[in-house]
């Protein structure tokens, strides 16, 4: 068996035999530093994530959804609803990044930011709601700005890319909120510096 060292140098060191000899180590920290490693040497594949995404070890699942942000042809909306809450926040972070989504996925996300018993992944999924633009989420992400603080933090943020009349009003009202920090952010969105 290799050791997580040996597979961490393989990907400094493009070599990717190990790297893959990693992957199917007993080890979870081996199989998420081999999924590092072939994303380092640019020698992940989607069905290497795939796999990966169906590991019993959540870093494994976790590492697999970060990464997938560059293959957008993987689907991570069965990972919302994770066990793990680190990696379903991160699915959402993923799926924000992997551009131009299908139906599936922004029904996913709109459903995540409406009602996942996680504030963390709530937040998370408005943000990547913000992230795509794509005016379906919009509905989730202004609903969003009634949740708790941390998840209104970032669905205000996540409503800049939208042109709505709704949005104006919204932001004027979050200057009164209790949070600060969403106080702060609906005046930047509304003020932007620069």
């Amino acid at each position: 068996m290799v050791s997580r060292f040996d597979t961490i140098a393989a990907g400094f060191g493009s070599d990717e035999p190990t790297a893959r000899t990693g992957l199917a180590s007993t080890d979870p920290a081996v199989r998420a530093s081999a999924l590092r490693a072939l994303a380092r040497m640019d020698r992940l594949t989607g069905a290497d994530l795939a796999a990966s995404l169906a590991d019993g070890d959540a870093e494994v699942r976790r590492t697999a959804a970060e990464l997938a942000a560059r293959f957008p042809g993987v689907d991570l909306t069965a990972l919302l609803s994770d066990t793990d809450v680190f990696v379903a926040e991160m699915a959402a972070w993923a799926m924000g990044e992997q551009g131009p989504p299908p139906e599936a996925v922004i029904e996913a996300l709109v459903h995540a930011t409406l009602s996942h018993g996680e504030m963390l992944v709530r937040e998370a999924a408005a943000a990547a709601l913000g992230s795509l633009g794509d005016p379906r989420g919009l509905d989730a992400i202004i609903a969003a700005c009634s949740d708790k603080p941390a998840v209104r933090r970032r669905a205000i943020l996540a409503l800049a890319p939208f042109d709505d009349p709704r949005i104006e009003p919204l932001l004027r009202s979050a200057l009164e909120d209790r949070d600060w920090q969403v106080r702060q952010n609906a005046e930047d969105m509304l003020n932007p510096r620069g």
